[in-house]
């Protein structure tokens, strides 16, 4: 998987050229890594140890947080690093690497997702078969599944980017190794980098999105003619809502980002929108589940007075 060229590092360019802002950013990037870090650690905690959580919502509401946790470590602490450096430097070898675990950890959360929000269609629509259809089981498999359709995506992406020739600059406008600034750089066809790009990615993200988008036309059909109380459709769909505004915050920068071609896009709008979907995301997702779910709310109490 090495590429033929004399290229063995690249220069991450990082978020802003202004020097002067470089240690404000540290502080406030360190800030939000340390949260998003510590509050998806502790819902990872609370769901593995409270046996009330343990249901298939919970579930995959652990593998976000772990997601999150990975998805920042992938970027953020190199982010810092170049924030108190001169030398921007990336090996050829760790760009590669990072971009890989990016494309694995995003495109997994992405199907993740879409999960959850069948997990809640199955809960809403149909209550008295939920413990039938999302068995222990069926929530292992899926979780593996998307996973495993995850990692092989990014490998597909990796090892099709480490075989391009590098012969111009090596200065990637970005703060992290991602296909489309590295496609900027290549010399030679790139076809084939941009299809997978446009096709592979964009497939999952829009096969996401709409079975996500799916289920919840489905939820709020089926609660609307079904359902006769408000109380009982007020409650309904504030269960959902947590999971409605993770989604939106995570779909919409990212089909913004990857649906559009990879020539003629702003790199300074690009790092703009990544900010939103690797930095903003991880951080807000345990905050949102906190705030609006009880029995998350009711074990963290029960945890702190252990």
């Amino acid at each position: 998987m090495l590429n033929t060229t004399s290229v063995t590092e690249f220069l991450l360019l990082g978020v802003t050229d202004i020097q002067e802002l470089q240690p404000f950013l540290f502080v406030v990037f360190l800030t939000i890594y340390f949260i998003s870090v510590a509050g998806n650690g502790a819902i990872l905690m609370i769901v593995i140890s409270d046996p009330r959580l343990h249901s298939p919502m919970y579930f995959f509401l652990g593998n976000l947080s772990c997601l999150d946790i990975c998805y920042s470590t992938v970027t953020l602490p190199k982010m810092l690093q170049n924030f108190l450096s001169t030398h921007k430097a990336i090996s050829f070898l760790g760009c590669i690497s990072q971009l890989h675990f990016f494309h694995f950890l995003g495109s997994t959360e992405a199907m993740l997702l879409a999960v959850m929000a069948f997990d809640r269609f199955v809960a809403i629509c149909k209550p008295l078969r939920y413990t039938v259809i999302m068995s222990p089981q069926l929530c292992t498999q899926m979780a593996i599944t998307i996973w495993t359709i995850g990692f092989v995506h990014a490998l597909l992406h990796s090892v099709m980017t480490s075989r391009l020739n590098f012969c111009g600059s090596n200065c990637i406008h970005h703060f992290f190794c991602d296909v489309k600034p590295l496609l900027k750089l290549a010399c030679g066809n790139t076809e084939l980098n941009q299809w997978l790009l446009s096709t592979i990615t964009g497939t999952i993200a829009m096969g996401s999105f709409f079975l996500t988008f799916l289920s919840y036309f489905y939820i709020i059909t089926h609660l609307f003619f079904k359902t006769h109380s408000f109380g009982m459709l007020h409650k309904a769909l504030s269960t959902c809502a947590s999971h409605f505004m993770v989604v939106i915050l995570f779909y919409a920068p990212v089909l913004f980002t990857y649906i559009r071609p990879a020539s003629g896009t702003s790199m300074d709008q690009d790092r703009i929108i990544a900010i939103m979907y690797t930095v903003v995301t991880p951080v807000l997702n345990p905050l949102i589940y906190t705030l609006r779910n009880k029995e998350v709310k009711g074990a963290f109490n029960r945890a702190i007075k252990r």
